[in-house]
């Protein structure tokens, strides 16, 4: 490694870690680049948007589902914690296929 890598990894594990502006700009934007990308190949919306989730329980429901987080569910990896509206329970729901779920199973929130 470089002196100026093992100097930045002494500043890292020291307690006062404060990136320059030059430094933390890009790597924000590249976080948010990334998930964009992600959120577009796995067929989510980039931004926001509604879309189809099934519950631990196994009721299917849309719900609005944002990347960069939700004010109505705790984000838990690739799942969210949130109220079903269909079983009236909380639990974790996960992103459906949208052509994965056959139209009887679908909740009447759907239409």
């Amino acid at each position: 490694m470089t002196q100026l890598a093992f100097s930045v990894l002494a500043v890292i594990a020291s307690n006062h870690f404060e990136a320059p502006i030059y430094v933390a700009v890009p790597i924000v934007v590249a976080v948010v680049i990334v998930k964009l990308l992600v959120a577009r190949a796995n067929g989510r919306p980039m931004v926001t948007g509604k879309i189809l989730v099934r519950c631990s329980r196994g009721h299917v429901f849309t719900t609005t589902w944002s990347p960069f987080g939700s004010l109505t569910s705790v984000r838990l990896g690739f799942a969210r914690l949130q109220r079903c509206p269909v079983g009236q329970h909380w639990s974790l729901v996960r992103p459906v296929k949208e052509g994965g779920v056959p139209d009887e199973r679908r909740s009447p929130e759907q239409s």
